[in-house]
């Protein structure tokens, strides 16, 4: 009778002990850097589409998101420094703007700066049929999946997502 009252003392403990643990996963919150452009909120990496990597189009080696954002020299991603430059189409009087690249590492959840001289750089002229174009020097951190988000006006523009490998 004693085996039985303990069996059934150690079934209720167990399933105490079952009910109470929480199925939740804790997700780590993403820190922003301290010197990041005040307008950059977390919540705008939560839009980020990982299925819907940049694309190459047109003529000119551009790839990124048809008729809204694009880049030339993506195709030949580098961990140690390159050119790119940048071009959106649907911004008016880029001459008055500014581009703000933030960089969003998929597996680590880091934000970074792509630009090597800063957050933010002025926009240029038309170029290669977008409406406004920028040529950066860019660093990017480690190889793996990243979304570049991409600010006007202080507010997010649109987002690409790439996938870096060396």
């Amino acid at each position: 009778m004693k085996k039985i009252k303990l069996i059934l003392t150690l079934f209720a403990m167990l399933f105490i002990l079952v009910a109470c643990t929480s199925d939740k996963t804790v997700k780590k919150e993403i820190a922003l850097p301290e010197d990041i452009p005040d307008f950059v909120r977390v919540s705008d990496f939560e839009k980020t589409n990982w299925e819907k990597k940049a694309v190459e189009f047109g003529d000119r080696n551009i790839i990124g998101n048809e008729n809204r954002s694009g880049v030339i020299g993506a195709d030949m991603p580098s961990l140690n420094g390159q050119k790119w430059m940048w071009h959106l189409w649907g911004v008016e009087v880029p001459e008055n703007k500014e581009l703000t690249v933030v960089g969003f590492h998929k597996e680590t959840e880091a934000v970074h700066q792509i630009f090597i001289d800063g957050w933010t750089k002025g926009l240029g002229s038309p170029n290669n049929g977008a409406d406004a174009h920028i040529p950066s020097n860019v660093k990017i951190q480690e190889s793996g999946d990243w979304a570049m988000l991409l600010y006007t006006d202080e507010k997010l523009f649109d987002i690409l997502v790439f996938e870096i490998n060396e």
